[in-house]
């Protein structure tokens, strides 16, 4: 497989990089692609260096899969330019996501609707992969009513402009540049990207509008207050759940416990909780703190953390290939 990676250089695209070394992506051809000012460095991949190429040179090699990881302005203007010749993009910004006739894949939940026609996939956004990864079982046996999420999202969400401000804030240096309004070391940020005319941020409506379209179900009413927090290893969530049908906690444990990509952490009398600290770097979803909302009929409290970087981006556009992969719908596999 001749892959591409664009946005080579970033956050999400270093991970990229490292996700398809440890699952072994069948490569025979890599081809890294950023912008214009980092065209011609090298990158090291699989034990070798590459020289990092432009979107034309990347256009003109015809690649197989491009896992794009460049910003939603790149996206709109480059993907559709891969897809007219033959490529499958994989793209992890927010250009197509609410797009009708695009697939928003998370692939433990929907990889089935994905043919070999779908030429622009959609990455969802972090906080919504992980949250759909820990409902997904349970709207399936109990029918999900109502939603109310809190986020607690880790600045790498923001970008590498984030991380350099709290690692300068917390030396006591100013920043070369400052990623959010305010300082975020020490600090809590009620507002995810921009605001929007009905009060909510475009982080909060994401997560109302992404599971609406991954579950295939409008009927879901959702609401939510995203937060930026001074924390790297990765995003936690607060979800309070109201079903349509009653359950017991443990069969909801035990649904969890037995949903690939999902691991239980929920011993209390032992304080075992997930937390970002010991989500960095893995690419499951956490869940624990379950426990029933006696204010609501048919409601449930869960705690759900991942790493933002990972199972929130890279590591599932990378599952999505390997989809695409294992079932033959991309690349020399599909007449062209």
């Amino acid at each position: 497989m001749k892959i591409a990676v664009v946005g080579v250089t970033g956050l999400v695209g270093t991970v990229m990089r490292e996700v398809l070394e440890e699952q072994k992506f069948p490569i025979t051809e890599f081809l890294p692609v950023a912008s214009a000012r980092s065209v011609g460095k090298s990158i090291s991949f699989q034990g070798k260096n590459h020289t990092v190429i432009s979107m034309d040179a990347a256009v003109a090699a015809r690649p197989d899969i491009a896992i794009f990881s460049a910003g939603g302005s790149v996206s709109l203007e480059w993907a559709p330019r891969f897809a007219e010749v033959g490529t499958t993009v994989i793209d992890n910004s927010s250009a197509w996501r609410m797009d009708p006739n695009k697939k928003l894949v998370v692939p433990e939940i929907n990889a089935n609707e994905l043919t070999e026609n779908d030429k622009i996939i959609a990455n969802p956004n972090c906080s919504t992969i992980q949250m759909v990864m820990a409902l997904a079982p349970l709207h399936k046996t109990y029918n999900i009513k109502r939603l109310v999420i809190s986020t607690y999202q880790s600045i790498t969400g923001t970008g590498v402009k984030a991380v350099n401000q709290y690692d300068a804030e917390k030396t006591g240096t100013s920043p070369d540049e400052m990623a959010y309004h305010y300082p975020i070391f020490d600090n809590c940020i009620p507002h995810c990207d921009v605001f929007l005319d009905n009060d909510y941020t475009k982080e909060e409506m994401k997560l109302v509008h992404e599971t609406k379209k991954i579950f295939s179900d409008d009927s879901l009413r959702i609401t939510a207050t995203a937060v930026r927090v001074p924390v790297q290893g990765g995003h936690s969530e607060c979800v309070n759940v109201e079903f349509h049908n009653d359950f017991e906690i443990k069969e909801v444990r035990n649904l969890l416990t037995a949903t690939p990509g999902v691991i239980v952490q929920d011993d209390i009398s032992n304080n075992k909780y997930p937390m970002p600290l010991f989500s960095k770097n893995k690419n499951e979803v956490f869940v624990g703190r379950l426990r029933r909302d006696d204010s609501a009929n048919n409601a449930l409290n869960m705690w759900v953390v991942a790493d933002n970087l990972r199972k929130g981006a890279a590591t599932n556009a990378v599952q999505i290939a390997e989809y695409l992969v294992a079932n033959n719908l991309v690349g020399a596999m599909v007449q062209r």
